[in-house]
């Protein structure tokens, strides 16, 4: 599904915090969480290796983004998934360029700029874990 994606052999919470400062230093900072363990433990009784979605935004990208497409915000922020697995914390990002296909071919020639510079970016994060 993504080519952006880096396995670790650490805790889910040493991951993030990997994640988190790899990320700032490319800009980007984290607006939402989704705990999507807790939330089908909590609400349907699922027991689920620990599952967390954390939505990643670069407010000069965003900001862009939205100048060139206003209801850009549907595919906003970018996220990104740990997740436990056989092999240690598993991270994905997001990948922007695959996230805007969907849109219009006059709109994604629009945002492409944005789209690479967010990839690149997710890149150079990703590098650092």
């Amino acid at each position: 599904m993504t080519d952006l994606r880096k396995t670790l052999k650490t805790s889910l919470a040493e991951a993030r915090a990997r994640l988190e400062a790899a990320l700032k230093e490319e800009g980007f900072g984290i607006l939402t969480e989704i705990d999507v363990a807790a939330t089908l433990k909590a609400r349907l009784g699922l027991e689920r290796p620990p599952y967390l979605i954390l939505g990643a935004c670069n407010p000069s990208l965003a900001a862009k983004a939205l100048e060139a497409e206003p209801d850009i915000g549907l595919l906003l922020p970018c996220n990104a998934v740990l997740k436990e697995g056989p092999e240690g914390v598993e991270v994905l990002l997001q990948d922007p360029r695959e996230m805007f296909r969907v849109l219009p071919t006059e709109t994604q020639e629009a945002l492409k700029p944005v789209a690479e510079e967010a990839r690149n970016r997710l890149e150079k994060a990703l590098a650092k874990l």
